[in-house]
């Protein structure tokens, strides 16, 4: 640790303690249970799911597997940090677990949590498990929606822009104080 000036280690120290607090206050925003021991019927608030459309209960089953991944990847950086924070009061911190070698400062103060070197960095697991669904699709033909939305007249952001600019925007001559409105009062009937 030695490669590290006090000033340094200090600076890292404080960005471990603040990230650690955001992700503690990320993990106590008041939920007594955690996501995975609520049901779904209770996260949703629904009594029942048959009268909804099984695209909105699949919706809502995918939000929740979302947000669990999300808890758990900031469950091990969590973790990470504690470690890292062991390691500065150990004196133990900025060399890698692996050749003992100084982490560079430049690597610490991006990923202050790290106990690598780049040479070393352990591979991230990413899980090979596909749905099952995927065994039986055929991929979609050359060429399959290519030209779908360009096709189909949708409203799309240039679309949008394009109609508001015939009405004019705040900035434009039409939401003038002073413009020239039509006079309905002078306008005749067809009474007459």
């Amino acid at each position: 640790m030695n490669h590290l000036t006090n000033e340094q280690l200090q600076t890292l120290k404080d960005m471990l303690v603040r990230e650690k607090r955001d992700l503690e206050h990320h993990f106590d925003k008041g939920n007594e249970e955690s996501i995975s021991d609520e049901s779904l019927r209770v996260s949703t608030g629904e009594l029942s799911s048959y009268d909804n459309h099984p695209a909105d209960v699949g919706t809502e089953t995918f939000e929740r597997s979302r947000d669990l991944a999300v808890d758990e990847n900031l469950r091990t950086r969590l973790d990470e940090i504690d470690r890292a924070l062991d390691k500065i009061e150990d004196h133990t911190y900025g060399s890698c677990e692996v050749c003992h070698r100084e982490i560079p400062y430049e690597r610490l103060e991006i990923l202050p949590y790290t106990s690598f070197c780049v040479e070393h960095t352990p591979e991230r697991n990413i899980s090979n498990d596909r749905p099952v669904e995927e065994d039986v699709m055929t991929t979609p033909p050359k060429g399959a929606g290519e030209h779908r939305q360009r096709d189909a007249g949708a409203f799309d952001d240039a679309g949008a822009w394009r109609s508001l600019e015939e009405y004019g925007n705040s900035d434009s001559p039409a939401m003038a104080a002073k413009r020239n409105a039509p006079d309905y009062n002078s306008l005749s009937t067809d009474e007459d």
